[in-house]
C-alpha cells in the first residue's frame, strides 16, 4: 500500500474492505413466517457499519443476483431488518426455503476473488496477505501500490502484465521453492525454462498439453510421452521430420547437429569431359 496506510493507518480496515464478503457473514438470525412465506434477516449492524454497508445496499446486491421471484424490503421496525417474500404465486413456501440457502452466497463486498486476508508487518512496513487474487480490480484502488503489489498466478499475471512479467514471475516462484529446499541451483538453468515455457507469448507447461506438444519434430514430440499417438497421427497427416535438433538424431543413432557435428565438409569435384579422364 501508499503511505500513509503502509505505516499501519486504518491496517485492519482496509484488509477488510477489500476481502470479498457474502451475506452469510452480516446475519445474525433468520426466521421464516410460514402463514405469510415470508424470511425476515436480521443483519450485524456493527459489521454493516466497519465497511459503510447501507441495507439499501445490499438490497440492490440482492435483487441483482435474484432478477426476478423474491422482492426485497427493508423492516418499518428497525434499520437491520431485511424482509423477503417470493413473487411467485405457485409453492411460495417452498420458494423462500430454497432461497435461504441461497441468499447465503451472495455477493455483498470486497474484492471479488480475495477469500481471506492477513496484515502483517514486514520490516518497516504493513502489507496486506491474501488468499486468493485479483490483479486488475486492486489496481483500481487508490490506496494500492502497484510497483509492488504482486500474486503468485502466472497466469493472471500474463494477462494484466503481459508476457514478459508471467517470465519473471517463473523465476521468482521456482528460486523461492529452491530457495526453501536448501539446494544450489544455478538461475540460468531456471531463466533457460521460463525462456522456453513463455517463447511462444503465451506461458505453456512442461507437459505434453505445454511445449512439448510446439515442438515441430515428430520424433520429439514422441520421446516425451505417448509415442504411439504421436507417430499415428504424424503418419496420418504426412508429417516430414527433418531431424534438425538433438533428440530425433540420438534416437536414430546419428551425428548431433551441434558443436563439432554441426559442420559437414564439403569438396568440390570437376566434371568429367567427353574423351578426356577428370584429374
Amino acid at each position: 500500500m501508499k503511505k500513509p496506510f503502509s505505516e499501519g493507518k486504518d491496517i485492519k480496515k482496509i484488509a477488510e474492505s477489500i476481502k470479498e464478503t457474502t451475506l452469510k457473514e452480516y446475519i445474525k438470525e433468520v426466521s421464516i413466517d410460514v402463514a405469510n412465506s415470508q424470511m425476515t434477516l436480521t443483519l450485524d449492524e456493527a459489521k454493516l457499519d466497519r465497511i459503510n454497508m447501507k441495507i439499501s445496499q445490499i438490497i440492490k446486491n440482492l435483487e441483482k443476483a435474484f432478477a426476478k421471484g423474491y422482492s426485497f424490503k427493508p423492516s418499518k421496525e428497525a434499520d437491520n431488518i431485511l424482509l423477503v417474500k417470493s413473487t411467485s404465486k405457485e409453492d411460495d413456501l417452498n420458494n423462500i426455503y430454497k432461497l435461504k440457502e441461497k441468499l447465503q452466497d451472495v455477493y455483498i463486498n470486497g474484492i471479488k476473488g480475495i477469500k481471506q486476508v492477513l496484515p502483517v508487518k514486514k520490516g518497516d512496513e504493513y502489507i496486506i496477505v491474501t488468499s486468493g487474487s485479483n490483479l486488475k480490480d486492486l489496481f483500481k484502488l487508490e490506496f494500492i501500490n502497484t510497483d509492488k503489489t504482486v500474486t503468485n498466478d502466472i497466469f493472471e499475471i500474463e494477462y494484466i502484465l503481459g508476457i514478459e512479467a508471467a517470465r519473471t514471475s517463473i523465476i521468482t516462484e521456482v528460486e523461492k521453492v529452491i530457495d526453501e529446499q536448501g539446494l544450489n541451483v544455478d538461475s540460468r538453468h531456471i531463466m533457460l525454462i521460463s525462456d522456453i515455457m513463455t517463447t511462444s507469448g503465451t506461458v505453456l507447461g512442461v507437459n505434453r498439453y505445454g511445449i512439448v506438444k510446439e515442438k515441430p519434430s515428430v520424433l520429439a514430440r514422441a520421446s516425451f510421452e505417448t509415442p504411439i499417438k504421436h507417430i499415428i497421427n504424424a503418419s496420418i497427416s504426412g508429417e516430414v521430420d527433418h531431424l534438425r535438433s538433438v533428440i530425433e538424431n540420438v534416437m536414430i543413432n546419428q551425428v548431433v547437429p551441434v558443436g563439432t557435428g554441426l559442420p559437414d565438409l564439403v569438396v568440390k569435384r570437376q566434371k568429367k569431359e567427353k574423351g578426356k579422364k577428370s584429374e
